[in-house]
Formats: C-alpha cells, sequence, structure tokens
C-alpha cells in the first residue's frame, strides 16, 4: 500500500485527468490532492472524488504543499505525481512490488512518456535529442514525479522552499538506488510552442542553479552529455542537435538572467499543453 500526493495549483484543466487515472489503481491507502494558492476551481473538482482528501492552501508553493500534505500520509512508500500527468493502469502496484523485491532502490518513479505529436517542430527537435541525453536516461529526471521509500525519506527534514524539488530529490541518493520503473509509466504532454517550452526548461534550470547557490545540490564535475552533444552535432542528428543546442544556450541565458533576481521570481507555467 502506497500514499499518494499531488500538488495542484490552478489545475482545474487537467486534474480529473490525473485522479481518474489515480482512483482506479490498487495499492492505494491514501491519495492526498494539496490544492494551493487556487484562483480556479480546482478543489472544487478534487472534491468530486470520494476518500481523497483535498486540501486547500493559501500559499502558492509547491514545496509548502508537500510539506503540508505530508502531515497526512499513511503508509509507504510515498508517491508525488505532478497533476497535469496521468499513470498507467497498474503503474502504482508495479512500483510498490518493484520496491519490495529491490531493496536497493529507495528513489525510483515511472518510465515517462512525452506526447510532442501536438507541439512545433522545434519542440519535437528539442526533445528528440533531450530525451537520448545520458543524464535524463539516469532515472527519475524529467518524469514530473518521484516514489520515496520509507527510509529514503529520512534523508531530509522537510522540502526546502526551493525551484526544483525533484532535482533536491535526486541529490540526496546515490546512483544505484535510484531507477525509472520498466513496465509503469507516466503520460506527459510536451509544450506546443517553443515559447513554452523555454518557460519550463528555465524553470528547470533556474532551480539548478539556486540548488547550486544554496549549497543544497552542487552540480556534478563529471558530464558525459557535453561529449554526448559533440558527438551529435558530427552525425545524422546535426540539424535536431543544432536546434537543442541553440534552445539550450538560450535557456541558460535566460536562468542566469533570472538568477540575479531570483527573491522576486514568479513561477513559470506551460499553458500551451492543457
Amino acid at each position: 500500500m502506497a500514499s499518494i500526493i499531488v500538488p495542484a495549483h490552478n489545475e482545474a484543466a487537467v486534474i480529473e485527468r490525473c485522479l481518474d487515472s489515480l482512483v482506479k489503481q490498487k495499492g492505494i491507502d491514501t491519495l492526498i490532492v494539496a490544492c494551493n494558492g487556487c484562483s480556479d476551481n480546482t478543489a472544487e473538482l478534487v472534491r468530486q472524488y470520494p476518500n481523497i482528501i483535498c486540501l486547500e492552501i493559501d500559499k502558492p508553493s509547491k514545496t509548502n504543499a508537500l510539506n503540508e500534505a505530508e502531515q497526512h500520509i499513511t503508509r509507504y512508500p510515498i508517491f508525488y505525481l505532478d497533476a497535469d500527468t496521468h499513470l498507467q493502469a497498474g503503474a502504482i502496484e508495479k512500483i510498490t512490488q518493484t520496491l519490495q523485491e529491490q531493496t536497493q532502490l529507495h528513489l525510483v518513479a515511472p518510465t515517462p512518456k512525452i506526447d510532442v505529436s501536438k507541439s512545433s517542430w522545434l519542440v519535437q527537435q528539442y526533445y528528440k535529442i533531450w530525451l537520448d541525453l545520458p543524464y535524463i536516461k539516469s532515472g527519475v529526471i524529467a518524469t514530473c514525479s518521484f516514489i520515496v521509500t520509507e527510509q529514503g525519506r529520512k534523508r531530509f527534514d522537510h522540502f526546502p522552499d526551493i525551484i526544483n524539488d525533484d532535482r533536491f530529490i535526486h541529490c540526496q541518493f546515490k546512483a544505484n538506488e535510484v531507477s525509472n520503473i520498466a513496465g509503469s509509466e507516466i503520460y506527459i504532454q510536451a509544450p506546443r510552442t517553443l515559447y513554452s517550452l523555454i518557460k519550463i526548461k528555465t524553470r528547470a534550470r533556474l532551480g539548478n542553479m539556486q540548488l547550486k547557490q544554496l549549497g543544497l545540490c552542487p552540480e556534478p564535475k563529471d558530464k558525459p552529455y557535453v561529449n554526448s552533444m559533440k558527438s551529435r552535432l558530427l552525425s545524422k542528428q546535426f540539424v535536431s542537435a543544432s536546434v537543442y543546442y541553440g534552445i539550450a544556450m538560450l535557456i541558460r541565458i535566460r536562468a542566469w538572467i533570472q538568477l540575479k533576481k531570483i527573491a522576486h521570481y514568479q513561477w513559470e507555467k506551460d499553458l500551451s499543453s492543457r
């Protein structure tokens, strides 16, 4: 049995799809939706589902919502799932069973399936390279979800007030303790427009910079994806790699600019995929 936490900030357009994929799953002991700072009817939609704990939190903060929701968990592992995703049938049972069998794992995620069918050509080229990068394939990163065992949850006290919570979590574990779980999938809609892509990827990059600045997660010195990018630029993937590299540089510059005024940062969200 597991506890599920879904933080939700103005997610009325997608929350029902997410919850519909969860309520039929076996192996859930407690399902908590932490509506935070909502100005739409997200909470009203959540309350239509029986046996779901709906928290209405005034502060619009994902990490604060996670901390508040954790006060209501009843069992481990804890599934932390973004509201704009949905799970494959049977994923909860599959992941829980895998954690019971592979006791060295303490941070896992379902395998991400990113739908780019409605995205622009530039967005599609970006993801063609991005999804194949070593640090993405290493597990958990970019899945809009993570699952932590009871032992793993003891690695940190609470979620700090940061932008990139999944990167913070990832930094608490060794490589051999982390994995995506084959046979379980999470479905993610890619941004439709280039600007929307740049916004959410800037947020992720800025979050990494913030973690490094705060000393919560230093960047690794060894970056094998640098060599991986060089080889792609000299291969048949030249066009896609060039598009990816150009967008990545723009994202990095944009994140550096935002870092200088991070105290006044306003969460950037992709609305094109909703």
